[in-house]
């Protein structure tokens, strides 16, 4: 038993966050349908490759493990019916599309839950829908370097001389992904007590304002806009990255104790006494920030670590090939082997960090091939929800172009 393995999921998305979304509820065990357009999503191309299988790239088969596919073109009507037979006995419907698009085709959420009114009908936009809140700008498209400019995320990432800088990795699209899981989830558990379900929404510029959270705080109890601290922290010290000798690590010494282990470590007791509050060393951060940079850069990387750990809250710059090795990543299996399509090879991705004591996620099945799972899909009865215990639900081409999805 899984804890989602119970609830079928129909997926309309494309690209990273909204799939990232739905790969959260496979690996809960949820069964994800993929409805993939004619040709499929587009990040089915998208390299790198293993070998000369192109079938999927490493993009796609790292947000869509666990899932099954169905190609279909909703310009047409045996398509749209056979959509229509799945929404019967779906419980989620999950589409990314600006407002408006799914109308297009006689889709929207109103007519789909006058036939399944314990539909939970997650949208996940740029900017919103209008059932949830208008905004002037909902007919925009919107990509993750978009939203994190527009939330306030690029202007307090960077150095402090340095120009507004994008996150490395998608924090537009995945952070939205999460929040759309978590959405999604409450709409469940409310339909579990009412048999009714509902239209929910999650837009990426307001998941990057809540992000943001601190500078939104920050400006309403001081008047001025927060300036980009690079690796360090406005209102805590030390809480930075340090170079050694062969690379960097972070240190994190916040309460009284860590900064009285770190000043003993150092060799600097009279620290101890001298910057005793938290306040103290925010004062004199300058001067004492060269003084640890000093001190790190006399050894290696290891040594600092070897002399910290477990006294001071630290750790060490990692790239990627440093988690392959790295024994937590292994024991907490945040690397997962997903196999190869016609292959007996495996690909190495990235783990759930959800886990659960008696229902433990599943995040190993591979990416499906596209419209791999048509007949065990439309080759059987589709059964009738129950009836919902108590109230009422609410009552171009399906390839849209890439303009029009709400994430990248």
């Amino acid at each position: 038993m899984s804890a989602l393995d119970d609830v079928r999921v129909l997926d309309l998305t494309r690209v990273l966050g909204g799939p990232y979304c739905t790969m959260l509820l496979a690996d809960l065990g949820a069964d994800v349908v993929k409805i993939e357009p004619p040709g499929g999503d587009f990040v089915r191309e998208t390299p790198p490759f293993h070998d000369e299988d192109d079938s999927f790239g490493g993009y796609f088969q790292s947000i869509n493990r666990g899932k099954r596919s169905l190609e279909l073109d909703f310009t047409d009507e045996d398509d749209r019916e056979d959509f229509l037979s799945l929404v019967d006995a779906a419980d989620v419907v999950v589409e990314n599309y600006r407002a408006g698009t799914m109308a297009k085709f006689d889709l929207e959420y109103e007519r789909l839950a006058e036939r399944n009114p314990q539909l939970v009908y997650a949208a996940m936009r740029g900017f919103g829908d209008p059932r949830t809140g208008e905004s002037p700008k909902q007919d925009e498209p919107a990509f993750d370097l978009v939203a994190q400019a527009m939330g306030g995320v690029m202007h307090q990432t960077g150095q402090p001389d340095g120009p507004p800088t994008k996150v490395g990795f998608g924090v537009g699209d995945i952070f939205t992904g999460v929040l759309h899981a978590v959405n999604i989830l409450a709409a469940l558990h409310y339909r579990e007590r009412t048999g009714v379900g509902q239209f929910v929404d999650t837009a990426m510029y307001d998941s990057m304002v809540s992000l943001a959270e601190r500078a939104v705080y920050q400006y309403s109890y001081t008047g001025e806009v927060p300036k980009r601290n690079g690796n360090s922290h406005p209102t805590l010290f030390p809480y930075n990255a340090f170079e050694a000798e062969d690379g960097y690590v972070v240190i994190a010494a916040l309460t009284d104790r860590h900064w009285q282990n770190l000043c003993e470590h150092m060799g600097k007791p009279e620290w101890a006494v001298d910057y005793a509050d938290a306040s103290d060393r925010l004062e004199h951060r300058d001067e004492l920030r060269e003084a640890i940079a000093a001190w790190v850069s006399s050894q290696s990387a290891a040594d600092v670590l070897e002399t910290l750990n477990g006294s001071v809250p630290c750790g060490p710059v990692q790239d990627v090939a440093d988690i392959y090795d790295c024994e937590h990543a292994q024991q907490r299996e945040m690397l997962v082997e997903a196999d190869l399509p016609e292959a007996d090879e495996t690909v190495t991705i990235a783990g759930t960090p959800i886990k659960m004591a008696k229902t433990p996620p599943e995040p190993g099945d591979r990416a499906p091939l596209l419209d791999e799972h048509r007949d065990e899909l439309l080759g059987v009865d589709i059964a009738q929800p129950p009836e919902p215990d108590v109230g009422d639900g609410e009552t171009e081409s399906f390839e849209v172009s890439q303009d029009q999805s709400q994430d990248d």
